[in-house]
C-alpha cells in the first residue's frame, strides 16, 4: 500500500492555525500533523479547541501525530510529577483532536539515557489511560538522544508493545546515521516518518553534524538519498504516514500555498 502523505505545519509556521489546516487539504495532503502550542495560541486568542476539530473534520484530514511533550526527561525529581501532569494534559488534547501519537522530545543537554528510558515508560503508561501513544524522538543537534540507534535502544529497553520511534530523514543524516540503522529496526516500531532534506554545506558553511532545524531544505534541494530511505522502509513493509517537515525561514516568507504545492509535488514524486 502507498504511504499516506501528510504535512507537519512547521513547514508554514507563520500561517494562522485554521488556515494551515485549510491549505494542507487544498494542497492535496491527507493528514495534518499539528503543534499543540498552535492550538494553545488559538485558544489564547479567543478561539476554541472545537474550531480545530471542526476544521480537521470539514477538510477530511487525519491527524497522524502531534507535537510535542518537552522537559519530561530532564526534570528534577521535585519537578517531575508536575511535568507528568503537563504531559497528561497535552496527551488529552492530542487525543481529543484524533491523534494516535504524540511526540516525546528528549532533553537538549546530556542526560542519563537509562533515566530517559524509565521516564518514557511512565509516559507510555499514562498514554494507555488517555488513549494515545507517546513516540520517542531523537534530535541530531541535541546532546541526549541524538541518533536513531539511541532511540531504538530506549525503545528496546522499555520493552513495551506501545513504544515507537518517529523516524526523521534529516536527523538520521545529520547525526551520521545510515540506511543500515533504519533497516535494523522493525518498521512496526516506526510510528510516523518525517521527510526533509539537507545540504552538504549550508550558505553559512555548516556541514552535516552542525546543522539545525532551520537548515532543512525542500526534498530534492539537498543531498539526502531519500529515495533509498523510502525503499528501505518499503522493503520492511512500512506503509504508514509520512509528513513533510521543514523549518526553513526562506520558505516561511513565501506564499504558503505555493510552498505546499511544491512540497506535495516533490514528496509525491519520491513516493511514486
Amino acid at each position: 500500500m502507498p504511504f499516506t502523505l501528510c504535512l507537519n505545519t512547521s513547514t508554514i509556521k507563520p500561517t494562522p492555525l485554521l488556515d494551515k489546516v485549510r491549505l494542507t487539504a487544498e494542497a492535496g495532503f491527507k493528514g495534518v500533523e499539528l503543534w499543540l502550542n498552535d492550538i494553545y495560541e488559538h485558544v489564547g486568542q479567543g478561539g476554541e479547541v472545537r474550531d480545530v476539530e471542526k476544521a480537521i473534520a470539514d477538510h477530511g484530514l487525519i491527524v497522524p501525530c502531534t507535537i510535542a511533550m518537552r522537559a519530561w526527561g530532564e526534570a528534577s525529581d521535585l519537578e517531575y510529577p508536575l511535568m507528568l501532569d503537563e504531559c497528561k494534559r497535552r496527551m488529552e488534547l492530542a487525543a481529543r483532536i484524533g491523534s494516535p501519537y504524540i511526540v516525546a522530545t528528549p532533553p537538549r543537554d546530556p542526560f542519563d539515557l537509562d533515566v530517559i528510558a524509565a521516564r518514557y515508560k511512565d509516559l507510555l503508561d499514562i498514554g494507555r489511560d488517555v488513549g494515545i501513544k507517546p513516540v520517542m524522538e531523537y534530535i541530531s543537534f541535541f546532546n541526549s538522544v541524538t541518533r536513531l540507534d539511541q532511540a531504538w535502544a530506549i525503545v528496546q529497553q522499555v520493552n513495551d508493545p506501545d513504544a515507537t520511534i518517529i523516524l526523521d530523514a534529516f536527523h538520521t543524516w545529520n547525526s551520521g546515521g545510515s540506511l543500515d540503522d533504519v533497516r535494523a529496526i522493525p518498521v512496526d516500531r516506526f510510528a510516523h516518518y518525517h521527510i526533509d532534506d539537507g545540504l552538504a554545506q549550508t550558505p553559512e558553511g555548516k556541514k552535516p553534524g552542525q546543522q539545525t532545524d532551520p537548515d532543512r531544505v525542500m526534498p530534492g534541494d539537498g543531498v539526502i538519498d531519500l529515495a533509498a530511505e523510502i525503499a528501505v522502509l518499503r522493503e520492511g513493509g512500512y506503509d504508514g504516514t509520512v509528513s513533510l517537515e521543514l523549518f526553513n525561514r526562506d520558505l516561511w516568507q513565501r506564499d504558503p500555498a505555493d510552498v505546499l504545492k511544491l512540497g506535495f509535488e516533490r514528496v509525491s514524486a519520491l513516493l511514486d
